[in-house]
């Protein structure tokens, strides 16, 4: 069975370069995302209900169980394709993003899902003042922060702004679904995350009932920060 890396916002799926190069294993891949540096299908309207539809369609067309891992949006996205879908997921593991009725919106998220001051922003978007943010706001590493940034085009602007909207109260709506994951389950977090404190890693954990919460001495972007130690850590979970 493959294993499945599923990106989240603003990243591509080449935010998993680095870690994937300190695993063992060949079967490996990491899908982009709609709107994230691939293409929207016609008519996708970039809600999270729509980009859970497509995974879903994409693993069918797998043929067998996967081991699924997600990071940011998606560790949201996957953690829902796993609680309504355990038939595609042998194995899940998610980093860095609560499921939570409990979790306030951070600040940048807040302002894309304000009608007016989130389509401000993406029109005054500057590349170069949001790697800035990226690195001084994010904690992404500066040497990323401005690969990151410049892939941020006018379809991941709109899509970005699109999936925030639709997510207002998605901690809400997804968290009691979480129950129904009967995949082993692992739980990845950067201990000094500003945007997903540390204590969303242990409730995470516990509603999925995950065999360990892995807490690394980072901040939010755990595949950037630590890439061999969350490598070891999925490399151990798959195996186990």
């Amino acid at each position: 069975m493959p294993a499945v890396l599923v990106h989240g916002v603003p990243d591509t799926h080449r935010v998993w370069d680095g870690m994937r190069r300190h695993l063992t294993r060949s079967d490996v891949d990491a899908w982009g995302l709609p709107g994230f540096g691939a293409p929207r299908p016609r008519g996708f309207g970039s809600t999270k209900e729509e980009y859970v539809d497509w995974l879903i369609d994409r693993l069918e067309q797998v043929g067998e169980p996967v081991d699924l891992v997600g990071h940011d949006w998606g560790c949201i996205l996957t953690a829902r394709v796993a609680s309504i879908r355990p038939d595609l997921v042998r194995t899940w593991a998610g980093s860095s993003a609560p499921v939570s009725a409990q979790y306030v919106w951070h600040p940048l998220a807040k302002i894309w899902q304000d009608p007016v001051e989130g389509d401000r922003f993406m029109n005054e978007l500057d590349p170069a003042s949001f790697a800035k943010d990226l690195a001084g706001n994010l904690d992404v590493p500066a040497e990323l922060a401005g690969e990151m940034a410049r892939r941020v085009d006018g379809p991941m602007r709109d899509s970005i702004l699109k999936l925030y909207r639709s997510a207002v109260t998605v901690g809400a709506e997804w968290e009691p679904g979480l129950a129904n994951v009967s995949a082993p389950c692992l739980v990845l977090w950067g201990r000094l995350d500003p945007a997903c404190p540390i204590g969303f890693a242990d409730e995470l954990g516990e509603a999925v009932r995950a065999s360990r919460v892995v807490k690394l001495d980072c901040s939010h972007w755990t595949v950037l920060q630590k890439p061999a130690e969350v490598a070891a850590a999925l490399e151990a979970h798959w195996s186990a």
